[in-house]
């Protein structure tokens, strides 16, 4: 092919790739997120370097994602000029470039929303970006809803980081089935042995075909039973109620997301739910039970500031500052206490494993970096959490360590992350089949009937 030939087909090829703009909450969001845009090419706006160098110190996991996307930048520019478009994988996807602020033009974002402010110089940056490159499509990506509105009401493509985000959120695993018309001889069998195979019961319903760790409500014309799936016997087991430290279930899927605290073979449990569906308590009640089999209790919450004030603006030593955000946890904690008369030895025991420190309730960001071996470990409101974060804490997970998240998929605090994109959702879609892992999905409100009128009317 003549060389001219060559250069009119690259530049046709370069014409058919997208440019896709990266805010800073993408980054912050994933480090990684700069090669997940296949053959298309990735700009950077200069006002989005100046942000993450005020991220890049402290401990947090956004922290984390700031210091790690500099460090890539650096080692692919080495000694080219970032301003210039750089290949990201070798030719076998696209190129990423900084872009610089613009001024001025038919159109400037901040004499339009009437403000120098970081979000409108990223916009300017798009809108001279379209000038540039006016056959190839302009198409900023970020998790800020609201700049996604300032972007289209300015004419500019905007779209959220779709990546690791889960579809359908009406087909999120629930952990959970419900069978009618079930075989009555082998709903007698759960009940007289304990257990049956898997086998025994696809020869008279070809049709179940159950998930590692699955629970069932199994009806038949005459008798109803509540059933567990063990992937690792292949059989199908009944389940029982039963009282834990003073707690009992009020419906099926509490007994069912007992069942799986409880058992020694599930290191990873989501209990999913919303707001009086029990989901702390019945994990702390849970851990209170084997707490002889566990050196110690971790109890932990993100912390989300209000305003996005950090917990440094708040006055008092750090356990003052750390109390209000934890304080749910405590509440749970008092209430399987009442459970039983002070007098009791299961509520003395409580008082002293809370001053021994072998119940302890603490911030997530103390956790990170440390390996938790023999430690039961629940993390509460992992909706607040990033799905890397999610991976964070589970890879500090030692020998015979159990961790419990628990959270609500639809009450999201954190900026930038929803139902589709926290890191709760993300596990349970990505976790769903594994041997290692049980997930229940809590229904009904058992808090009171004021807190369930709330809920289904409010």
């Amino acid at each position: 092919m003549p060389q001219t030939a060559k250069s009119t087909a690259r530049r046709s090829t370069a014409s058919k790739r997208k440019i896709f703009v990266l805010d800073t909450s993408v980054i912050l969001y994933d480090h990684n997120s700069i090669q997940n845009f296949q053959e298309h090419d990735v700009a950077i706006p200069i006002t989005v370097l100046e942000e993450l160098d005020e991220f890049k110190k402290g401990n947090d996991t956004k922290n984390y994602e700031a210091r790690e996307f500099i460090r890539y930048l650096d080692r692919k520019a080495k000694d080219k000029s970032l301003t210039e478009w750089i290949s990201l994988n070798g030719g076998r996807k696209g190129n990423f470039k900084v872009i610089m602020n613009a001024i001025g033009g038919e159109i400037d974002a901040t004499r339009v929303y009437m403000g120098n402010k970081m979000d409108h110089q990223i916009l300017n940056a798009c809108l001279n970006l379209m000038r540039e490159e006016p056959n190839r499509p302009v198409i900023l990506v970020t998790k800020d809803i609201n700049l996604r509105l300032k972007a289209k009401a300015l004419g500019v493509e905007a779209q959220d980081y779709e990546t690791g985000k889960i579809k359908d959120l009406d087909t999120l695993y629930t952990g959970k089935a419900e069978i009618d018309n079930f075989p009555p001889d082998i709903i007698d069998t759960l009940y007289q042995q304990g257990s049956t195979e898997l086998e025994k019961i696809q020869k008279r319903r070809k049709t179940f075909k159950p998930e590692a760790n699955q629970f069932f409500i199994l009806r038949s014309s005459r008798n109803t039973a509540l059933a567990f799936y063990n992937s690792q016997t292949t059989h199908l087991e009944h389940v029982a109620k039963h009282t834990v430290y003073g707690i009992k279930p009020r419906n099926a899927e509490q007994t069912f997301a007992l069942h799986a605290l409880l058992n020694p073979s599930i290191p990873l449990v989501a209990i999913s739910g919303v707001a009086g569906t029990g989901k702390t308590l019945l994990a702390l009640a849970a851990a209170l039970e084997q707490r002889r089999d566990y050196k110690q209790i971790y109890l932990a919450r993100p912390i989300v500031p209000l305003s996005n004030k950090d917990i440094g603006y708040l006055p008092g030593d750090m356990k003052a500052k750390i109390n209000p955000y934890m304080q749910p946890l405590w509440d749970n904690l008092k209430f399987i206490k009442n459970q039983w008369d002070e007098k009791d030895k299961e509520a003395k025991t409580i008082d002293e494993m809370v001053e021994n420190e072998k119940i302890l309730i603490t911030p997530l960001a103390y956790i990170r970096g440390r390996s938790l071996s023999n430690i039961f470990f629940i993390v509460d409101e992992a909706q607040n959490l990033t799905p890397h974060e999610v991976k964070t804490i589970i890879t500090r997970a030692g020998d015979h360590t159990k961790i419990v998240f628990t959270g609500d998929i639809y009450q999201i605090d954190t900026p930038y992350l929803d139902e589709q994109s926290n890191g709760l959702s993300y596990m349970i879609h990505k976790l769903r089949g594994q041997k290692l892992f049980s997930h229940i999905a809590l229904e009904k409100g058992e808090r009171s009937e004021l807190a369930n009128l709330a809920n289904e009317l409010l």
